[in-house]
């Protein structure tokens, strides 16, 4: 497949992404592809760990292709974007659990289903131009592919802020965050790279790391943890709009741009998922909404307003502080028979 390059190198299994033009943006068969390589991976015993990064200055993998997702949606076949999503969940899941070291190296823009492959890893490396976001709010979805759980796990309200704001995190601040877990400037990756080709040896990236600070974002702690820390969005609208601080204003701004259902329900996710910490009860809870999302959400309306029309004007169906209790309960429950399964065929 010419986007994506898969293959044994030396005593890696490696994954490349290679659409550079397109931000490496992830399609469905993408993700198949990689679901079948971790299959195949987790026994071979010639593969001792994975490393995973991508072509292109400007992106690791900048989210999802959703173009497909639009266009069947818009046409009433909500069922592709149902399996999109339950088949991507089950690959984020594999991810996560991989029994092998996985390294992912994820220069420039690293966003909603990149943050799926390369920040459930056990050796997350980012540089000087990282930049990683769950801007899914932004088009009417919530942080998933597993994202939620991450958020959950964020120092303090830091989740919260991440998840509704759609805030990209420098490589300092995804480190206190929790997306990353190594800082090397990036000039050193293509010598580290080929270096664990030949070895298999995890520790080497451990021996690359630099110290880094962490950013601006996590400077802002304080005022993030004071404001976010309600359970419902009005609560969260009500605390920014009585700080009435710079800090405040922008954030204000920043909500106002995206679904305010997606946001409810964004932080509902986080809530539960903080209770409920396991990788299968996160995506369990994302498919949740994301199932709903076509026929009963924004993501549609979002979709046309950032992507196709590209007018910025979304007409949400609900307002910002006037977001019902009952709208996030209905998208977030539990599903029945159509439930994610994590199993292939289903």
């Amino acid at each position: 497949m010419s986007d994506i390059n898969i293959r044994k190198s030396g005593k890696t299994g490696r994954i490349t992404f290679t659409r550079p033009k397109a931000l490496n943006a992830m399609s469905y068969e993408m993700c198949i592809a990689i679901e079948e390589a971790l299959d195949q991976w987790a026994t071979d015993d010639d593969v001792q760990m994975i490393v995973i990064d991508a072509e292109g200055e400007k992106a690791f993998c900048a989210g999802g292709d959703i173009a497909e997702l639009y266009e069947t949606g818009t046409n009433g076949n909500y069922a592709f974007g149902q399996k999109f999503w339950a088949d991507e969940y089950r690959m984020n899941a594999k991810m996560f659990e991989f029994p092998k070291p996985v390294a992912a190296f994820m220069q420039g823009f690293t966003m909603g289903g990149g943050v799926g492959v390369g920040c459930h890893g056990s050796h997350r490396v980012v540089g000087d131009t990282s930049q990683i976001a769950m801007p899914e709010c932004g088009i009417g979805l919530v942080p998933d592919v597993g994202g939620s759980y991450i958020l959950a796990h964020a120092p303090g309200r830091l989740g919260e802020y991440l998840g509704l704001t759609a805030a990209r995190l420098n490589a300092g601040d995804a480190i206190h965050a929790g997306f990353a877990d190594y800082y090397i400037p990036e000039a050193q990756w293509p010598d580290l790279i080929e270096k664990i080709e030949e070895t298999g040896d995890w520790s080497l990236v451990d021996e690359a790391a630099k110290h880094i600070d962490p950013g601006p974002i996590a400077a802002q702690a304080a005022e993030i943890d004071a404001e976010f820390g309600g359970e419902t969005l009005l609560d969260i609208v009500n605390a920014l709009n009585a700080a009435d601080s710079g800090f405040a204003r922008d954030t204000l701004k920043k909500l106002s741009r995206n679904s305010p259902l997606a946001m409810g329900c964004a932080l509902e996710i986080i809530h539960r998922v903080r209770t409920n910490g396991t990788i299968h009860g996160a995506l369990d809870q994302e498919y949740r909404f994301t199932y709903r999302a076509m026929e009963h959400g924004d993501f549609l309306e979002g979709i046309r307003a950032q992507i196709i029309d590209k007018d910025r004007n979304p007409q949400w169906k609900h307002e910002l502080d006037k977001l019902p209790v009952m709208a996030v309960s209905q998208m977030l429950m539990p599903l029945g028979d159509a439930a994610l399964t994590f199993e292939k065929g289903e």
